[in-house]
């Protein structure tokens, strides 16, 4: 392995036809590049992806109420019914699973049509009515302040924690915010803390225009009563919610007098089934970029070994005068295996290095103009590039393999014979 001569004769037989050489070993050069670019596409999507779910909690539904299609116990079709407070506490006694149940209201619906005042600034956010709990099933980074607490909904504060997106609108840049007030839809409302939530395409300033305040404030302010507009349940960790929102819908439409077949007056939406679904897309993506990859690099693999037929081929007298001569028969294919691995592992070497940089030009181009949405931070795992030098390494050995055999079988004679 270490013999000076060898290498060097090594280096002579690549050299020799140049050119041969190089179309051999662009095969391998082209495959292990085109797996790390596969790879690595998958990976900064499946980034980008979970950028846009954030930390939220993924074992969660949301669940409303629509009107009714069908007549139940006396109660007309088109019925229109809300979920009360108490709900919360027959869910929690019902389904010990859970582990949180926020009830939640909602002013300016989903285009933000509600109005809120600061000084002579207007402007039109989503206000919720919330519990502390939500924190933990929607996760944002509190930028100032605090966020809501358990005191808050006891007493029933009129405090706020606003977004940065409401904060850059409403507020001056050096403007203090803690202790100053907003007017929603004319009460007045204390801000106490600023919040910002994560997102793929940097700071996501559209998704920081939330306010959130305490659920009975709320109640109390805009005359909601018990009323509860929607409800966030997450589940314990091992139960899973898709296998509990059933059997949580029919609770629900036992308690307001719905039919049991009424598809339709009880909305939910699973997130950890939609989750589910895309964790499976990643998978398939992973699958996918791994079987062309290396069906790409074996192709190449398979090159290499053609190509050492050929040279085998070519110095038939060659290792006919060495066999005469009493050279060891696996001195001449140890010579041969050699000239394969060397091929390929240099090759692929250089498609390794070339998709290292193609990875660092994408990333230094996402960083120098911002995330591009669902995509971001490109990467190939470090065990994947070490298994691909370890396939190279085997299928080198592999590629040398079927033509050293078949230069020890020619008899020396024979060889010699050979023009």
């Amino acid at each position: 392995m270490f013999n000076r001569d060898r290498w060097k004769e090594v280096l002579e037989v690549l050299t020799t036809n140049w050119f041969r050489t190089v179309l051999t070993a662009f095969g391998v050069f082209w495959g292990i590049l085109i797996l790390i670019i596969l790879l690595s596409a998958g990976k900064g999507l499946e980034n980008g992806i979970r950028a846009d779910f954030g930390d939220i909690a993924t074992n969660t539904m949301f669940m409303w109420t629509r009107s009714t299609t069908k007549a139940h116990m006396g109660l007309p079709i088109g019925r229109n019914f809300r979920y009360k407070i108490e709900d919360v506490g027959t869910l929690r006694e019902k389904f010990p699973q859970l582990r949180f149940i926020s009830p939640r209201n909602q002013l300016g619906g989903f285009g933000g049509n509600n109005n809120v005042v600061k000084g002579i600034k207007t402007g039109a956010y989503n206000v919720y009515g919330d519990y502390p709990e939500i924190i933990k099933q929607e996760p944002m980074a509190i930028t100032q302040g605090r966020f809501l607490n358990q005191n808050d909904i006891d007493e029933k504060r009129k405090i706020a924690v606003i977004g940065l997106g409401v904060r850059n609108e409403l507020y001056e840049k050096e403007e203090e915010v803690l202790g100053s007030y907003i007017k929603i839809q004319g009460v007045n409302f204390m801000v106490v803390g600023t919040y910002k939530k994560r997102s793929s395409n940097g700071d996501g300033e559209e998704g920081q225009k939330e306010i959130f305040v305490p659920f009975t404030a709320f109640s109390q302010a805009f005359n909601q009563g018990n009323n509860v507009g929607w409800m966030a349940i997450t589940a314990q960790d091992g139960y899973p919610i898709s296998d509990l929102k059933m059997n949580i819908v029919n609770e629900m439409k036992n308690v307001h007098k719905v039919h049991p077949e009424d598809t339709r007056a009880i909305g939910f939406f699973d997130l950890y089934e939609e989750f589910n679904r895309v964790e499976s897309l990643f998978g398939a993506m992973s699958f996918i970029g791994y079987f062309v990859g290396i069906l790409v690099l074996l192709s190449g693999i398979i090159g290499v070994s053609n190509i050492m037929l050929i040279v085998v081929k070519e110095r038939t007298k060659e290792i006919g005068i060495r066999r005469a001569l009493g050279e060891d028969p696996w001195s001449i294919k140890k010579q041969i295996l050699m000239e394969s691995i060397f091929l390929t592992i240099i090759s692929g070497m250089a498609g390794i290095v070339f998709g290292a940089l193609f990875i660092y030009g994408v990333n230094a181009i996402l960083d120098a103009n911002g995330p591009v949405d669902m995509f971001m931070n490109p990467s190939v795992n470090l065990g994947v590039v070490t298994a691909a030098l370890l396939i190279l390494v085997i299928s080198g050995l592999l590629a040398g393999f079927i033509p050293a055999q078949s230069a020890i079988k020619v008899r020396p004679i024979d060889a010699l014979r050979t023009e």
